[in-house]
């Protein structure tokens, strides 16, 4: 086995795709991971607006967190019914292009492009986060950490799903297990003290107010408090991953995710109210983060408080896997249809997406460096993605119903309706209250997705416009081609060059540029080595062709000559063979001059149909 195979895994045969497919419980790691991780940061992100209200701020997240979880409620019925209407995989730009117009599927693709590369980059910075909060020496070291969790968590995802389950799964369940239980324990001392339960270690102290409350500074809360929802609709974009029943499976693992989730946004936001928890300034050296301060209230400092700590980091870091799983689907769904490059729709040797994974990578790492790995700087760019693309998905099925009509679907109309209505004004309400914190970046950065990815699908259409042929082949002009070899002296690369260029036409022209006044060494080579030979068999003798240049230029030469030949030469085609060095490894690439492949280049970027470049390779 090569290093490469035990890196990344060996190659899967097209037939082994069922065996990569998952279950519900499976399904957890790859799909929700990025939903249940948002409860980590999700809470501690209103949490950290309400921190000018002091104590009176905390009492404030528990309304919000329950308004958001209501939201959540309304959205996993709508999906419910995105994944009955769409058993083969209905996200966001399937739904909307197909019912609302490609425009806005585009503004669908853009909005959740966006979101997942922000959700990777989130969770690997909200990761590290939970990390420096147990440990404030790493905190110097954070875009370090963030950028090594990014290679490990790329090398894993390059294995495939299944092995991507595998080492997914004992994090996720610790991660659900150890919060479930500081939840219920906590609830238990609260219930059992009468609400006022005494933390094992006390939590930084909250100061009184500065400041009041105001329903904007409400709305803002909410806006952030709302990235919690992010992540919801990739099962439903991801059900052709499911064993059979999919559709079923699909559901099983929407309905786990939702219920978790919504246990740990509720807990969370009461438990942080009756151990009086706030957020503290994430730039400050004596940063905590909530859930930080929550175990430790709970739990104390001791090894279950590392286990959870640990278990938060290693879910907040892997969170990015939900982007890994899906970000490549959606890239492959526009390229279905045009709207990206087609290297998107290529399957890798592990049957995934690879150019996909690849995009995220890079675009993650951007944000990643741009931000500093911080993730108080990244969360006001987040979720608006995730809203828009839940409003056009459930705008996108009121219209599916509508159209299909019969028995029950007035009902599915209703629900999918509230979706859309409920989200969209939570778009509005995260667009507003953060437009002037960084959301402003998105609302450019979506239509300008949009205009590319337009401008990739007119080039598309341009193509098979050009290209495409309905009729007999043509049978005239079948004569060969005039071929030009270029040739510096004369070699074994030469000679290689010049017997192919004779095997394909009987009009053969060798051309030398003389840039270093050595015509007559040329001369005498070629009368002696080609023309002699030539002679004595009867073959026709090539004609050598000498560009005199002054200047000691060689390329441009030739290829003026080469278009100056195929002006005179109107009804023939024009073969320009070019002998080039081939070496044995890398790194002796710079050793040789590069001017066989310039000249490629130059006479491509021509656009001239009447020449033909052929590669002629030497192996040393």
């Amino acid at each position: 086995m090569s290093f490469f195979d035990l890196v990344v895994g060996k190659p899967l045969a097209t037939s082994e795709e069922r065996a990569e497919q998952i279950g519900p419980i499976a399904g957890i790691p790859v799909f929700g991971l990025d939903a249940l991780s948002s409860a980590a940061y999700g809470p501690e992100a209103a949490l950290t607006l309400l921190i000018p209200l002091g104590l009176a701020g905390i009492a404030h997240i528990v309304p919000i967190s329950f308004a958001i979880i209501l939201l959540l409620a309304i959205v996993y019925f709508s999906y419910c019914q995105t994944i009955d209407a769409y058993p083969h995989g209905g996200g966001s730009y399937t739904v909307a292009s197909e019912n609302l117009g490609e425009k806005a599927g585009l503004l669908a693709a853009s909005a959740l492009m966006i979101d997942y590369v922000l959700n990777a980059a989130v969770g690997i910075s909200a990761g590290v986060g939970s990390l420096v909060s147990a440990f404030p020496r790493l905190l110097p070291h954070t875009l370090a950490l963030c950028l090594g969790i990014l290679l490990i968590l790329t090398l894993i995802n390059m294995r495939g799903i299944k092995d991507t389950v595998t080492a997914f799964l004992v994090p996720t369940y610790l991660f659900i297990g150890t919060l479930l239980f500081v939840i219920i324990v906590g609830a238990f001392r609260a219930v059992a003290a009468g609400g006022h339960p005494v933390p094992l270690i006390a939590p930084p102290h909250v100061p009184a107010s500065i400041s009041l409350v105001t329903l904007w500074l409400l709305l803002k809360v909410f806006a952030s408090g709302c990235t919690a929802m992010t992540g919801v609709e990739a099962v439903s974009n991801g059900v052709n991953a499911f064993r059979p029943p999919a559709q079923k499976n699909a559901k099983r693992t929407l309905t786990i995710i939702i219920v978790l989730l919504m246990t740990f946004l509720a807990g969370i936001a009461l438990l942080c109210r009756a151990y009086s928890i706030a957020a503290t300034d994430p730039n400050s050296p004596g940063y905590q983060s909530v859930l930080s301060q929550l175990v430790s209230s709970v739990m104390g400092r001791g090894w279950f408080y590392y286990v959870t700590i640990a278990s938060i980091l290693a879910v907040l870091a892997l969170s990015a896997n939900t982007s890994y799983a899906d970000f490549p689907r959606l890239t492959r769904a526009v390229a279905l249809r045009n709207y990206l490059p087609h290297v998107f729709n290529i399957r890798g040797r592990r049957l995934l997406y690879s150019y996909g994974i690849y995009a995220l990578v890079g675009f993650t790492a951007f944000l990643l460096i741009i931000f500093g790995g911080v993730t108080d700087r990244l969360i006001p760019l987040f979720a608006i993605g995730a809203f828009l693309a839940f409003t056009l998905s459930q705008a996108g099925m009121v219209m599916h119903w509508k159209r299909q009509g019969g028995k029950g679907t007035r009902h599915r109309m209703i629900i999918n309706g509230i979706g859309a209505t409920a989200t969209g004004i939570t778009l509005l309400v995260v667009l507003v209250a953060k437009f002037t914190q960084g959301a402003w970046i998105t609302a450019i950065i979506v239509p300008g997705l949009m205009i590319t990815m337009s401008a990739v699908k007119r080039h598309y259409d341009g193509v098979a416009r050009d290209v495409v042929i309905d009729r007999p082949m043509r049978v005239d002009n079948l004569n060969g081609p005039l071929v030009i070899v270029p040739m510096d002296r004369w070699t074994r690369i030469s000679e290689k060059g010049l017997r192919f260029a004779m095997k394909l036409s009987d009009q053969v022209q060798a051309v030398h540029v003389d840039a270093e006044e050595g015509w007559e060494e040329i001369e005498h080579n070629w009368q002696r080595n080609v023309a002699a030979p030539l002679n004595q068999a009867g073959r026709q003798v090539p004609a050598l062709i000498f560009l005199n240049s002054p200047y000691r230029f060689v390329l441009m030469p030739l290829v003026e000559y080469i278009e100056k030949v195929e002006k005179e030469q109107p009804d023939r085609q024009i073969a320009v063979l070019i002998p080039e060095l081939i070496v044995k490894h890398w790194w002796q690439t710079p050793l040789h001059n590069q001017r066989s492949q310039l000249l490629k280049l130059l006479l491509l970027m021509r656009g001239n149909q009447r020449i033909i470049v052929i590669n002629i390779p030497w192996y040393l």
